[in-house]
């Protein structure tokens, strides 16, 4: 049991922040799937790496429901400032790149990953859009004009491209190009024309038949963009962008490409009316049942892997188990509605009260059945099964 207590003493430090993943040589951090994300950071400092999880956690956000600026929604800049306790891992990766001058470069990345049942409450219950995978991925059809007449941009011009193809990527869809071959380089004057019917007969011999079609060119002192995305040889957007700087303006595609998508395809989010019973709070309780450190382990996980339990932090080790503090939706109620459903926790039973028997003698006329009318005490003691 002491190495118990000093192992539990060990981990009230630990589990006050996210994980920082273990490394081996060779294995390179990167973000895999929705629930993960990376995004530069100055230092590997607590301050910079906490601003970096609010960070990650919006562009999280905006790829799981391609909405332009979810942080708008109530609530939201709440739970991103929070970010913190959404996280379940992290790692620190450097990047080396080169100048325009040809010096050595140095980037710090953050790898994020996230909980998904955590993100996804938070999805439900601010009203966000459900846009659920496999997502579509339309072909781009653009031509730019930077004044030596337009030219369609193919494959093997996606650097010229990258605005378009990275904002699709944070609305949470990809564009692809197509090869750019001599047949289809014609198409950039279909593309200037707007001849639509033309561009997706083009487009016959890639999946899905949906295209973005656009055209870039100068406007002045800035830059023009003229979109059109069809969709089965239907248009469902029809918008221009401007900027004076073109990767800006060419991005724009995207977000008209993004936004017919949902109306189409998303279903519209409803916010969660917010219930008393359902409000975050605090208290303290008391687990035991724990006989080894793969015991206290494998009930953290599961209390952490709850969604109405937003946060479970350590207090001490006591004799036969430890304190706990919680943060849960609905108090204690909750989490003894959680843990009745079966689950690693469970509250401990109380023992039966021992009825009076001088109760009627002494003039109290309580019946049986009004002891039934009592609530039930909220468990504030817990085991591990």
């Amino acid at each position: 049991m002491r190495a118990f207590k000093l192992f539990c003493c060990a981990c009230l430090l630990a589990l006050a922040m996210p994980a920082l993943a273990q490394r081996v040589e060779g294995d390179r951090a990167v973000a895999e799937g929705q629930y993960a994300t990376e995004v530069p950071v100055r230092n590997q400092s607590e301050v910079e790496r906490n601003n970096g999880f609010s960070r990650a956690l919006l562009k999280v956000l905006t790829g799981i429901s391609g909405e332009r600026n979810p942080i708008a929604r109530p609530g939201v800049a709440d739970e991103v400032r929070n970010a913190k306790a959404y996280v379940t891992g992290f790692d620190f990766r450097q990047d080396e790149g080169v100048s325009n001058s040809g010096a050595p470069t140095f980037k710090t990345m953050l790898v994020v990953r996230f909980n998904p049942a955590k993100v996804n409450e938070l999805v439900g219950k601010t009203g966000m859009a459900s846009w659920p995978e496999p997502r579509p991925k339309p072909v781009l059809w653009l031509a730019i004009d930077d004044g030596s007449g337009p030219r369609l941009v193919g494959l093997a011009q996606n650097t010229a491209a990258r605005p378009v193809l990275d904002r699709a990527k944070a609305r949470g869809y990809r564009l692809g190009l197509p090869t750019g071959s001599a047949s289809e380089q014609v198409m950039a004057g279909s593309i200037w024309r707007g001849d639509v019917a033309a561009v997706a007969r083009a487009s016959a011999a890639y999946d899905p038949p949906m295209q973005l079609v656009g055209k870039l060119y100068r406007a002045g002192t800035a830059w023009r963009g003229d979109w059109i995305f069809v969709d089965k040889g239907k248009v469902l957007a029809r918008s221009s962008t401007s900027n004076a700087d073109a990767r800006t303006a060419m991005a724009g595609g995207a977000d008209i490409a993004a936004d017919a998508l949902i109306r189409k395809y998303a279903r519209p989010g409803k916010p969660i009316p917010k219930q008393n019973s359902n409000d975050v709070a605090d208290f303290t309780i008391q687990l035991i049942g724990i006989n080894s450190s793969e015991d206290y382990l494998r009930a953290m996980t599961w209390l952490e892997s709850q969604p109405q339990i937003k946060r479970v932090v350590p207090v001490d080790a006591t004799a036969d188990g430890m304190h706990l503090r919680i943060s849960v939706a609905g108090g204690g109620a909750g989490l003894a509605t959680i843990a009745a459903n079966g689950g690693v926790v469970v509250p401990e039973t109380p023992p039966a009260p021992t009825p009076d028997a001088n109760a009627n003698a002494n003039g109290d006329n309580k019946s049986p059945t009004d002891a039934d009318k009592t609530p039930a005490p909220v468990p504030t003691v817990y085991r591990v099964r």
